[in-house]
């Protein structure tokens, strides 16, 4: 299936009105029983200035053809964050139907750089959590990609699928939030990619806690953050995470691991770095697209 934006347009706002208490944005709460939780829709229009009935149509999906006045106001009175506006203005839109993008490719450069950093685990993430291209010490950290068929080697799919995903990461809930999270961002932005729908049916069919997740209609754009491992060679790695997106192909990032020196992650980063290199992990040879 692919995202269908009117529905999810709908499912957005109502979630996004859900978290809203009418005392929070000044309203007076009479005490009246609540069918749902949080702001009505008539609560709702009155704080943007628009009619009951624009905002229905709206939420209902049944134009895409809303003014960017509109929009804005309807944004400002959800107090949505820069993400979840720009995803309001995406689902918004008529969209052109473009084609699907072609399969990605990492440039033999980026490749090199990868298998240059022998000290920082690193690996390339493309559209639908897609990993494109690794090093040896991130195929070390996190899981052997090489060993996988290249359908596999997708973060969202090991997070949610892999037993070993739940013990490797310390706070497991947190990770898989975010990866559902970047999930629908790119859901919403690639809404021709017929392999990221598919992944998502799949997670769907196949996981409690993704469907719980996904209901949640979070968005998170990856920029940088930190997680904590607790590998079954080094024990616990306290690591931080910088994005670096390709300006010739924004659906690529290289994702890069740092860690604070002369700390206990510090020094088991380098046990498993002389791990890795002793090791029998698969170098990142076979990089076919998925």
């Amino acid at each position: 299936m692919t995202l269908d934006r009117r529905a999810e347009l709908g499912e957005f706002l109502r979630s996004r009105r859900a978290r809203l208490r009418p005392e929070e944005v000044g309203l007076i709460d009479h005490g009246a029983r609540r069918r749902v939780p949080g702001l009505r829709r008539e609560e709702l229009a009155l704080l943007a200035g628009v009619s009951v009935d624009h905002y229905v149509r709206l939420e209902q999906g049944r134009t895409l053809h809303f003014s960017e006045s509109v929009l804005d106001a309807v944004a400002r009175a959800l107090r949505l964050n820069p993400i979840e506006r720009d995803h309001l203005y995406r689902l918004a839109r008529p969209w052109s139907g473009a084609e699907p993008a072609a399969a990605q490719q990492v440039r033999p450069g980026l490749k090199r750089l990868l298998d240059a950093a022998t000290e920082v685990p690193a690996y390339i993430v493309g559209r639908g959590t897609n990993v494109l291209a690794w090093n040896r010490l991130a195929a070390a950290l996190i899981t052997d990609f090489g060993a996988l068929p290249p359908a596999e080697r997708n973060k969202a799919r090991l997070v949610f699928l892999d037993e070993g995903m739940r013990e490797l990461y310390e706070d497991w809930p947190a990770k898989a939030a975010d990866v559902v999270a970047y999930l629908r961002l790119d859901a919403a932005r690639n809404p021709a990619d017929t392999a990221i729908a598919t992944l998502i049916d799949d997670l769907h069919r196949t996981s409690p806690e993704f469907r719980a997740l996904w209901e949640q209609h979070e968005l998170k754009d990856k920029t940088h953050g930190r997680y904590a491992y607790l590998h079954p060679v080094v024990g616990r790695i306290d690591l931080g995470f910088e994005t670096l997106r390709l300006p010739d192909d924004p659906d690529q990032a290289l994702i890069a691991y740092t860690v604070e020196p002369d700390s206990a992650s510090a020094n088991a980063l380098r046990l498993l770095a002389n791990w890795a290199a002793q090791s029998e992990v698969t170098p990142c040879v076979d990089r076919s697209p998925i």
